[in-house]
């Protein structure tokens, strides 16, 4: 296993929108364990293949405190359950350092693939729903950021700009 690269705001890569996954093999199990690993190490609760620079339907999440509840979503596709929405502190990989409020649908149904090609379906709340969310607006090339203001994108935008001149 591996860790990857993660891209980071405003990288133009990360508005790719990403296409479907049309085999599931153990490369794209591979794939898998290596997001898997990267978003442990980062750390985060959700990592979706585009922000590893590989535009597939891919996206995997643990909301779970001790780790030990991995997700993996092929082909993610979620309706939303409720009109009811729910302010949440995001964050997000791709824009490290930064938490902005966001509201989103606090409940979804998602319709994906697992990690051997198998379809099933379930019904998420909370943490979860939001980070399915989060984690889909990736694969369409969507950001938490494009959720604020102008300005605070912005903002955003130029801190991070900032700091990948002083890494490099």
């Amino acid at each position: 296993m591996a860790i990857l690269n993660i891209l980071e705001f405003p990288d133009s890569r990360l508005r790719t929108i990403a296409k479907p996954v049309t085999v599931v093999d153990d490369a794209l199990r591979l794939l898998i364990d290596d997001m898997f690993e990267t978003m442990y190490d980062a750390p985060g609760i959700g990592l979706a293949a585009t922000q590893v620079n590989v535009h597939q339907r891919l996206v995997v999440i643990d909301v779970s405190e001790e780790k030990t509840e991995p997700l993996v979503l092929i082909n993610p596709q979620f309706e939303v359950l409720t009109e009811e929405l729910e302010e949440y502190q995001e964050g997000c990989l791709s824009v490290p350092g930064f938490y902005e409020t966001v509201e989103r649908p606090q409940r979804v149904k998602v319709n994906a693939l697992d990690r051997n090609g198998e379809p099933f379906e379930m019904l998420c709340e909370g943490l979860l729903a939001v980070c399915i969310q989060h984690e889909c607006d990736h694969l369409n090339g969507k950001l938490f950021v494009d959720y604020l203001s102008t300005l605070k994108r912005d903002r955003i935008k130029k801190k991070l700009e900032k700091q990948h001149r002083q890494q490099d």
